[in-house]
């Protein structure tokens, strides 16, 4: 029997991203090449695998059943088949797409471009800007790592926990609160930082349980954005302790304790787990770990778990 295995390399990508476009952007092929690709996989079960309902594709009930047991064969065959071994940096000639918060891009950017650069020059880095919505862009290959709060929902995704802390209050380095009640905090006008516009987040629940309320007049997306409007005025914002530390006094700002009980902030190194055998992944995160530590990000204590495999909701900001 003829067997071409790049035929399950196709289904996984077409059941993954349930589309014969998407399949084709996430192996970097034409779509009438994937198209046949599908045919071939058709002829080769006898069962058509996606159907059109509507604008969409759904997939068969033998689809279905197979999607676990096609994707994890490819894993298992993409680590068999992958580099082993160290890689040599020097001669690394690879692209890395990175994303992370604009504050951290800015606490920790340089750092990690410093790291790189002087054990890899053929290494280029690209950092992206947080996405407004939840999306696949480590699943399908838009993204190799990640630097976020929280952890990933997808059980494909792998995390490390990298640092964390409590949150601060931000304020103008002339601003007439020198420290903060639960009371005067409330008193204050706001701002927040969310990527959704939320006016909401876990601090107004704090307050509520303390049966007290906060007036926030404006959300921005950006910690950057939210510290200009905060160094021109009386408002306050709250923002991770790592996020910060960068450049307050710079910005003519300054923290205080934030008078309320939280929970700590996590932060995470996210990664699809195709790159968990690949020698130049490994290498970068090795970097970009060293670099967080250079810019003062904790990491976790002992007995604190370092990875993670999926499973747990992501904080919407």
């Amino acid at each position: 029997m003829n067997l071409d295995l790049n035929l399950l390399v196709g289904l996984d990508a077409l059941l993954e991203e349930g589309s014969v476009g998407g399949a084709a952007d996430r192996l970097r092929l034409s779509q009438p090449a994937m198209s046949r690709t599908l045919g071939r996989i058709r002829r080769a079960t006898g069962d058509r695998i996606l159907v059109r309902s509507g604008r969409v594709m759904l997939p068969t009930p033998y689809a279905e059943a197979v999607r676990e047991q096609v994707h994890a064969l490819v894993e298992q065959a993409r680590a068999l088949l992958g580099p082993t071994g160290e890689v040599d940096p020097t001669s690394l000639d690879r692209t890395f797409t990175l994303r992370c918060h604009d504050a951290l891009t800015h606490a920790a950017g340089p750092a990690i471009v410093a790291a790189v650069r002087a054990a890899a020059p053929g290494v280029r880095l690209r950092f992206l800007a947080e996405s407004a919505v939840d999306d696949d862009d480590l699943r399908r290959g838009r993204v190799d790592l990640e630097i976020a709060a929280g952890l990933p929902r997808q059980p494909d995704l792998r995390s490390e926990i990298v640092g964390g802390g409590t949150l601060l209050a931000v304020v103008r380095t002339g601003h007439p609160a020198r420290t903060l009640t639960s009371r005067s905090y409330a008193a204050y006008e706001h701002v927040t930082v969310s990527r959704r516009g939320r006016l909401h987040d876990p601090l107004d629940e704090a307050l509520r349980a303390e049966g007290l309320n906060r007036r926030v007049v404006v959300s921005v997306p950006t910690t950057a954005a939210a510290f200009r409007l905060v160094a021109s005025s009386d408002l306050v914002v709250a923002v991770p302790e790592v996020l910060a530390r960068a450049g307050l006094d710079a910005a003519g700002l300054r923290s205080m304790a934030l008078p309320l009980t939280l929970p700590p902030v996590d932060l995470a190194m996210s990664w699809h787990l195709r790159y968990d055998g690949d020698a130049a992944h490994s290498w970068l995160r090795a970097r970009v770990r060293g670099a967080l530590s250079t810019a003062g990000v904790t990491a976790p204590g002992p007995g604190q778990p370092l990875t993670h495999t999926g499973g747990s909701p992501q904080p919407n900001a």
